[in-house]
């Protein structure tokens, strides 16, 4: 059973906007028409993100699809991310306008002296969690003492470490094990705790059966060590821009804004019509099933709403505890994220507010108070 409920008055002011077609090609982009309706020019906009199409991106899908860029004036193409992508770099060099990345891998950029700012923090809550069958008896950071914990590496792992040292267990009280991005590993009994995504591989999980019972596992059989919970979340999806142009250049900072504008319409959007904006990335190239797809557009909208302050405002914070994790938690080799503070430019909530302000004079919704998620119900295999 899938049920949606709508905030109400957030909608009005998106509702009149024409639809865009979606084009996809082998280069793993998505773009816009280069003109607007009435043939005015739109400025051609990058966007990179840090993995390929689906729907932890649906905002952004939503809002290339809905006209949201258009109507700001921008011609906005998503280019897909890759492992051997890393799209802070990509903005750096130039290559791009905007990009999707992790606070904490983006702060390690930074340190290397990467010039970009994070300039809306999507995500307000961590996804990641560490979870175990029941049997293990593992419910906190403290019992992964002397267990098999997976961890998928490349700038995955913080959270969890952090987690573990605020309980006392080190890295070398566990036997670390490279987990590769599915859930095989854990399925089969070779990792007691597995890293997942409350929107991908926990559901990859869930979409399996279980051989003793011929079921499908549920939420029951399972143990969840949250982060959020554990005060070790570190902050993650993020707008990132170019730090340098946002001092000089004055199109690209009035650009900023509009784009980030465009992209909480995007993610209003993908709030109040998950079935629609799960479609929308399905039809841009996404290779997940439909039902994982809507599982993840789900969970996605519930790290954004409600929101504290407002979609996309970075809190001090939140900042704070994701800078503190960085500098001071240890990896396996001894090594941390960052040895210093990073600069007063890592961060702005200078052009998310003006995106807000405009937004809510407008007489969009924002906080999003009255949202409520959906109930989505997992088949074998996501189908």
């Amino acid at each position: 059973m899938k049920h949606r409920t709508r905030w109400l008055g957030t909608m009005g002011a998106l509702a009149a906007t024409s639809a865009l077609v979606l084009t996809g090609c082998s280069t793993g982009t998505t773009s816009t028409t280069s003109t607007s309706g009435s043939g005015v020019d739109l400025v051609p906009i990058t966007l990179q993100l840090q993995w390929v199409a689906q729907a932890q991106f649906a905002g952004y899908y939503a809002a290339v699809d809905q006209g949201f860029y258009k109507d700001e004036g921008l011609d906005v193409t998503i280019a897909e991310g890759a492992a051997d992508i890393v799209p802070q770099d990509v903005l750096a060099a130039g290559d791009a306008d905007y990009a999707i990345s992790w606070v904490p891998k983006v702060l390690g950029s930074i340190e290397q002296g990467a010039d970009i700012t994070d300039v809306a923090q999507i995500f307000e809550r961590s996804a990641t969690t560490q979870i175990s069958f029941k049997d293990k008896g593992i419910t906190s950071p403290a019992d992964l003492k002397g267990k098999n914990v997976g961890s998928w590496g490349y700038g995955n792992e913080w959270e969890l470490f952090a987690g573990m040292q605020k309980s006392g267990v080190q890295v070398g009280d566990i036997s670390l094990v490279q987990q590769a991005f599915d859930m095989n590993g854990f399925l089969s009994g070779d990792i007691d705790a597995a890293q997942a995504m409350t929107y991908n591989e926990y559901a990859q999980v869930l979409e399996t059966k279980n051989p003793k019972t011929g079921e499908l596992y549920q939420p029951s059989d399972l143990n969840v060590i949250d982060w959020n919970d554990e005060g070790t979340a570190m902050l993650q999806d993020a707008i990132w821009a170019d730090a340098g142009k946002l001092a000089s250049d004055k199109d690209y900072a009035a650009n900023t804004v509009k784009f980030i504008k465009a992209s909480i319409k995007g993610w209003i959007y993908a709030a109040t019509d998950p079935e629609q904006a799960a479609g929308i990335v399905t039809a841009a190239g996404s290779q997940l099933p439909a039902g994982h797809q809507l599982w993840m557009t789900n969970e996605v909208n519930k790290l954004i709403w409600p929101s504290t302050n407002g979609v996309g405002l970075i809190d001090a914070a939140a900042w704070k505890n994701t800078v503190d994790i960085a500098m001071n938690t240890k990896n396996e080799t001894g090594a941390t994220i960052i040895t210093a503070e990073p600069p007063k430019t890592a961060y702005s909530n200078e052009y998310v507010q003006k995106a807000l302000d405009e937004l809510k004079a407008d007489g969009v919704d924002v906080m999003g108070a009255g949202w409520k998620p959906i109930t989505v119900t997992l088949t074998e295999g996501g189908k």
